[in-house]
């Protein structure tokens, strides 16, 4: 966000999202080590929430709702009254929620029967996904036609452009023999940038 477009609380709520989002980065990271049973090509991330140390990745999985939150309070605070505020406000506000219910309710590994918890995951990861991704695009949107946005223009249409390309790579590896795990990562990294 530009200096200029932000209320007076809107980067401290910022920067509470980005330290969220670091949290998880490491939480995700940590996991990598605890869990090297996991291969990262077949196991996507929200299979380490299940089993030993699970706890770690659904703590790492609270800490993007927080961050979603807090994304959506710092946005609320910018450019009162814009209906694309409102709009990202209230995208943020629902992966806050997504992610808090992919936090409770861990997925379903490969190959084990399916389960209510893992299919109510497998919804939020999709409205999380989705939502993220309108956010992305709306701020883009924003950044070409808004002047006060004009020096964040590249990064934010380079970010919608990028985290579009890792959604399809996503969705056309999530096939057996695929490494959709590491699109899964990839998806992630690029989200948290």
């Amino acid at each position: 966000m530009h200096p200029s477009t932000t209320g007076p609380h809107a980067p401290l709520f910022a920067n509470a999202a980005i330290a969220c989002f670091a949290v998880f980065t490491f939480g995700l990271a940590v996991m990598h080590l605890l869990r090297p049973d996991y291969a990262p090509s077949t196991h996507m991330i929200s299979d380490y929430a299940v089993g030993r140390w699970g706890s770690v990745m659904t703590a790492a999985f609270a800490c993007i709702s927080l961050g979603s939150l807090m994304l959506s309070v710092a946005f609320a605070g910018s450019v009162p009254g814009s209906m694309a505020t409102w709009l990202v406000t209230a995208l943020f506000a629902i992966t806050a929620m997504g992610s808090a219910i992919t936090a409770v309710f861990p997925t379903d590994l490969p190959g084990a029967p399916s389960t209510t918890s893992g299919n109510i995951h497998a919804m939020s990861f999709y409205v999380n996904v989705a939502s993220l991704v309108l956010a992305a695009v709306t701020i883009a949107v924003v950044s070409l036609h808004n002047s006060r946005w004009r020096t964040h223009r590249s990064g934010c249409v380079g970010f919608a452009l990028l985290l579009i390309l890792a959604l399809f790579l996503q969705f056309k590896t999530l096939h057996p023999g695929m490494p959709y795990g590491l699109a899964n990562r990839l998806f992630v990294v690029i989200m948290m940038f």
